[in-house]
This record gives structure tokens, sequence and C-alpha cells, in this order.
């Protein structure tokens, strides 16, 4: 029984290491696959929770691959800029 091995075209990595955690790691990672959903980029964009990725001191963080954007301090608002810029624009 043979399943192919799909791979998305973009990754947003959500820090859920206990710091970000706290200040809305989990429910970014909600709000980027809803965001998903509702633009039908099901397939092409996936979100990963990461453990920490040791910058605590700007919790919660995200990175948008392959753009590699990393974004300090995510709230929702910059959670919506960085996903239009990096996930909906195209790549030049």
């Amino acid at each position: 029984m043979s399943k192919s091995f799909e791979t998305p075209d973009k990754v947003i990595y959500v820090c859920t290491g206990s710091k970000c955690k706290k200040k809305g790691g989990k429910e970014l990672s909600k709000l980027f696959r809803e965001m998903i959903k509702e633009m039908g980029l099901k397939g092409q964009v996936e979100v990963v929770k990461t453990d920490c990725t040791d910058r605590c001191d700007y919790a919660p963080v995200t990175c948008m691959q392959p753009a590699n954007a990393w974004t300090p301090y995510t709230d929702e608002r910059k959670a919506k800029e960085a996903f239009e810029q990096h996930i909906l624009k195209p790549s030049s």
C-alpha cells in the first residue's frame, strides 16, 4: 500500500514553547489554520507547532517559510499582516 508524501509550498512555524504558549502561541496556530482554510490553501500551506525556538524574550514568535520571515511579539494583527505578505503574495 503506497501513499504519496505531499509537501506544502509554504510552512508557518509557530513556537509553542512554554513562554510563547503562555503569550498566545497556541491561539496563533489556530488562527493561521483558520486563515488557511478560509483562503482555500489547505495542502499548499501548513502550520507546524514547534518547541522552543530560544527566542523567549520575543514571545510569541512565528516564522514563515520559504521567505524565512520571523515575526517577534506576534499578535493577531501582526499574524494577519505576515500571512498577507508572506503567504498570499506571490514569491519573487
